[in-house]
């Protein structure tokens, strides 16, 4: 048996979209074609691949155990043709990334139309969520994380830094008190993210402390809780680049300069733990670290 590679680019897309037609469409096919394909498929394979109505196309349990194989398959090939040609428009298939929301809007987003132009047979989905994804359930092929990482069997490389600040709006320092130390922490209004109401930080010479942050507002969103600063509310603890634009406008100033932000954060590229990197990946990472270490407010 003989696998056709446009046959398998099709069952994928089709998998990704649910619906034969509109996958056909990208590459040029009738939905009547594209389902003519798709039925050699399944005859080829001997089994039964999609569960089809009028209004709806998922995949049987033997067609999501295929659609593993058939992108292992299509990487191969594209991982081959990568490394023969050395050319990056050579680089083919769809790239799934996923990141929390401020950080892909800043600082994923502005960068996707270039690597596009460099890689045109590339295709990017970018999904924008708060919360910790699920690789593999997800079908992702990468998870841009911040933070320090759990252990797991995940692949992980280091993109940039992503230095924390302490900062408060002048409004809010008018009526207080400017803090010279953290120990002062206790006698102001802390915004916290989460249930983080310990705040670390390492003082000049070297020494680790953890200090009480108590406060009238807490929130899960890092955006909530940059406005509530903004507003005059309070001190906050925020990612460096989370605050760029306030910090040259001057409606957010840095306190405690002297002192790091503990543990220190990093920007990270997660990925499965699978041996193989498809080109697509292994460029896109290149890329976009090559982009965040330029970067002032990760540095």
């Amino acid at each position: 048996m003989s696998l056709d590679l446009k046959s398998l680019e099709l069952f994928v897309r089709a998998a990704f979209l649910g619906a034969i037609g509109k996958a056909g469409a990208e590459v040029g096919l009738s939905r009547t074609a594209a389902t003519q394909r798709i039925q050699s498929l399944e005859t080829d394979v001997g089994v039964q691949l999609f569960h089809r109505t009028t209004r709806r196309l998922s995949l049987t349990s033997d067609g999501e155990t295929f659609l593993g194989h058939a992108k292992r398959i299509l990487d191969n090939v594209d991982e081959a043709l990568s490394e023969t040609q050395r050319d990056p428009r050579a680089i083919k298939g769809e790239l799934r990334i996923a990141s929390s929301a401020s950080f892909g809007r800043r600082h994923i987003a502005p960068y996707v139309s270039e690597f596009l132009d460099e890689h045109p047979g590339v295709s990017i989905q970018l999904s924008l969520n708060d919360m910790v994804v699920d690789l593999v359930n997800g079908g992702f092929d990468l998870s841009i994380r911040l933070g320090e990482l759990a252990p797991s069997s995940l692949k992980a490389r280091r993109l940039a830094a992503s230095p924390r600040i302490v900062v408060a709006a002048p409004t809010y320092l008018a009526g207080h008190d400017m803090p010279k130390a953290p120990e002062e922490l206790i006698n102001h209004n802390c915004l916290v993210r989460g249930d983080a109401r310990a705040w670390k930080l390492r003082d000049p010479d070297g020494k680790v402390r953890d200090y009480k942050a108590t406060g009238n507002f807490a929130s899960n969103s890092a955006e909530a809780i940059t406005e509530a600063a903004r507003a005059g509310l309070g001190i906050a603890r925020k990612c460096k680049w989370e605050v760029t634009e306030e910090l040259a406008a001057g409606t957010l100033i840095q306190i405690f300069e002297e002192y790091t932000v503990m543990p220190e954060w990093s920007v990270f590229a997660v990925r499965s733990p699978s041996r193989h990197l498809p080109a697509r990946v292994r460029e896109f990472i290149e890329f976009l670290r090559e982009k965040l270490q330029s970067e002032p407010s990760l540095t």
